[in-house]
């Protein structure tokens, strides 16, 4: 059976933003229009493929955005994806406006949504931004290294103060119920302790007696990060201070996590990331995830990358372990 030509795609960003989401969108489009292909942006996620919230985008509209955060097609979380009423409006959409493809670049949400239009006939290949690294199929997603820098850079100068205060710091980093973001960044700043939701923590022996133990030693401040899928980082602050009567803040993060200029890592692997996906849909391909595995980039299919379970890197999280001490 002869392969249908490609004429027309579309692109979205979905759930949470991440700094790298333009670099996919501008690595989209440049494939494409290379390619001959001409690429339609939708706006706001699947919020706008229902409601044809549409942009004709050029080689010339993406000039620039690759050193951006955020995304110029802005994002959305769309409960009407949810019902087969919002489903077949989408796939109307594409059907009315030619849409050979569509690239949908997010998180876990982003796929399912995929899945679904794959199902009801419309080629879809996701592409994972997310700073939380909790795509299960993939060693990687677009975001997450900006998102470790930006902490990384915030707790650094936290450190001077708290330091000067003889004082304690709890940091709360992002990463919804994934601890991949706080270990990455505990490790990176010299964490006294990194609270993880993946793991059962002995609070007396794995925080309050390390905390004595580097007292001991001289140390005057400590760092103890907290991943918000762990629990309340106030609360933690507080049992701390009854223990040891040390001088706890506390400081959360937040979405500034997810704002700023991308790093150099997180543009590469975008610009690869949205070269591969517009080459899956040149090909044929539908109901696929693109992915980093064994440094590599490479698709999977949707249903079976979905069904993975992503674990903490093992020798990152015992290094960790055996340096704070």
């Amino acid at each position: 059976m002869e392969k249908k030509p490609i004429r027309r795609i579309g692109i979205l960003t979905s759930g949470g933003d991440a700094p790298g989401m333009n670099a996919v969108i501008r690595a989209v489009v440049r494939t494409a229009t290379a390619h001959g292909i001409s690429v339609l942006g939708i706006r706001r996620g699947y919020s706008g493929l229902i409601n044809g919230d549409i942009m004709e985008l050029s080689a010339r509209s993406v000039d620039g955005i690759i050193r951006k955060g955020g995304t110029m097609l802005y994002t959305a979380r769309c409960k009407e994806m949810m019902t087969e009423e919002g489903l077949q409006k989408a796939v109307d959409t594409c059907k009315y406006l030619g849409i050979d493809g569509l690239i949908c670049c997010g998180g876990d949400g982003t796929f399912r949504g995929a899945q679904a239009l794959s199902r009801l006939g419309v080629p879809c290949i996701g592409v994972p931004g997310t700073i939380d690294n909790d795509i299960v199929c993939t060693d990687y997603t677009i975001g997450f290294d900006s998102a470790c820098n930006t902490a990384v850079e915030c707790i650094d100068k936290l450190r001077d103060t708290m330091q000067s205060h003889e004082r304690c710091s709890v940091v709360e980093v992002m990463g919804r119920r994934a601890g991949h973001l706080a270990l990455n960044v505990g490790c990176a700043v010299g964490a006294t302790a990194t609270l993880l939701p993946e793991q059962e923590v002995d609070f007396d022996v794995d925080v309050i007696d390390k905390m004595r133990t580097g007292r001991i030693k001289g140390r005057n401040h400590h760092i103890i990060i907290v991943a918000e899928g762990y629990g309340s980082a106030q609360s933690v602050a507080d049992r701390i201070h009854e223990n040891t009567g040390i001088d706890t803040r506390v400081t959360i993060l937040g979405h500034i996590q997810r704002g700023g200029t991308p790093t150099a890592q997180d543009r590469i692997m975008a610009t690869r990331m949205g070269y591969w996906a517009v080459k899956c849909i040149e090909e044929g391909k539908s109901k696929r995830i693109v992915v980093f595995d064994k440094n590599a980039i490479s698709d999977i299919d949707i249903e079976e990358g979905l069904a993975k379970t992503k674990t903490l890197n093992g020798n990152l999280l015992e290094a960790q372990l055996t340096v704070a001490i």
